[in-house]
């Protein structure tokens, strides 16, 4: 039996049956427009987390929080779960130590979407503003120190694991201080 969308739908009705639609992600109302450079300290903050592990498998996240206008980083925060409301408190005491941001600028992440995120940036009368999906370049000053980190973490691995000293017989640092211990 072939059965088309209004057949379907009148039967279910007859029967008193009906179906929930589900409905798609509640979309946060931060600001798509094009960002002004920003030209001094607290004009723009950019949010974004990064992920590793710990060992075999202990994963983790780093919130890390930056200012754009002189790049610095105003915060790194290591914890295996951030929540929404994590960020709103760390923000907090940003905002203590540096003042308040004009703008910050995030990807669309359940932590920067969550409600306590849209409270905190109403409160305190900060616009939040949401890449394009799929679009990380948009945020290119938080995403180049993630890429700093990666680069970082790997080089002292290799100065740690790989790269034998002279000063300790040619062992690597880990070799020498395993030895040692």
């Amino acid at each position: 039996m072939i059965m088309n969308e209004k057949k379907l739908y009148r039967i279910y009705r007859e029967e008193g049956l009906s179906v929930c639609r589900r409905r798609g992600r509640k979309r946060a109302r931060g600001s798509r427009t094009p960002m002004p450079v920003p030209l001094q300290p607290n004009q723009r903050w950019s949010l974004d987390f990064l992920s590793d592990t710990f060992g075999a498998c202990r994963k983790y996240r780093i919130l890390a929080v930056n200012d754009d206008c002189c790049r610095k980083n105003l915060a790194l925060i290591a914890d295996t779960s951030i929540s929404g409301a994590r960020v709103a408190r760390e923000l907090d005491a940003l905002v203590r130590v540096y003042g308040k941001p004009a703008c910050i600028v995030s990807d669309n992440g359940t932590e920067f979407t969550s409600k306590a995120i849209l409270k905190w940036a109403n409160e305190n009368g900060v616009e939040w503003h949401y890449i394009d999906p799929g679009k990380p370049q948009q945020n290119g000053y938080i995403e180049s120190i993630q890429h700093a980190m990666r680069v970082i973490g790997d080089w002292i691995a290799f100065y740690n694991h790989r790269r034998p000293h002279q000063a300790l017989a040619m062992r690597t640092p880990a070799e020498a201080f395993r030895l040692a211990a």
